[in-house]
C-alpha cells in the first residue's frame, strides 16, 4: 500500500464525500456554511481564507487575521480542480498518490491554475451532484481538508442530516 497525504485512501475520502452529501444548497445554506467555518476560525484564531462558491459564484468570503492574499490564489486553484473533477481536492491528490501519476499531466490541467492540495470540498447535493464547494486555505493541506469536513459535519448536525 502506498503511503499518502495524511494517511488517506481514495476509499475513505470517496466515503467521506457520501457521508457529507446535503439534502439541499440554497443561497442562504451556503452562506450559513461561510458563517459556521468563520466563527469556528474565529474561536481558533486560524489565520485562514474562507470561501463558498455555488459553482463559479463566490457567495461567501472571509479572510481571517493571519490570512494573506496568498490564501486566495490557493482558493482559486483549488476551486478549479472542484469544478474540473467534482472531487475534492485532498480526494485527487491521494488518488495520484496511490496511482503513482502525474495528476497534471493526466488531466491536462496546468499546475499554475490547478491545485490537488487539500482544503475544497465539493458542496455535493443528493441526486444532483456538485453544486458548491466549500474552500479552506491557510493552515497545512491535511488540516484545511479536516477543517472543511468539520464544518460540513456542524452544518448537517444542525440540520438534523448527519447520517
Amino acid at each position: 500500500m502506498v503511503e499518502t497525504t495524511g494517511g488517506f485512501t481514495s476509499a475513505g475520502l470517496a466515503l467521506e464525500a457520501q457521508t457529507l452529501q446535503l439534502a439541499s444548497l440554497s443561497h442562504t445554506e451556503a452562506v450559513e456554511i461561510g458563517e459556521i467555518a468563520m466563527a469556528m476560525g474565529f474561536d481558533r484564531g486560524l489565520p485562514i481564507a474562507i470561501e463558498i462558491r455555488l459553482k463559479e459564484w463566490v457567495v461567501f468570503h472571509v479572510s481571517l487575521p493571519g490570512s494573506s492574499p496568498g490564501n486566495d490564489t490557493w482558493i482559486a486553484r483549488k476551486a478549479r480542480t472542484v469544478l474540473a473533477t467534482g472531487n475534492s481536492t485532498m480526494y485527487e491528490r491521494v488518488l495520484a498518490e496511490e496511482m503513482g501519476i502525474d495528476w497534471y499531466a493526466i488531466k491536462g490541467l496546468p499546475e499554475q491554475t490547478h491545485a490537488i492540495h487539500g482544503g475544497a470540498l465539493p458542496l455535493n447535493v443528493k441526486g444532483m451532484g456538485c453544486v458548491g464547494i466549500l474552500l479552506i486555505s491557510g493552515l497545512p493541506q491535511v488540516q484545511d481538508h479536516l477543517f472543511g469536513v468539520e464544518v460540513l459535519t456542524e452544518f448537517l448536525a444542525r440540520k438534523g442530516e448527519l447520517i
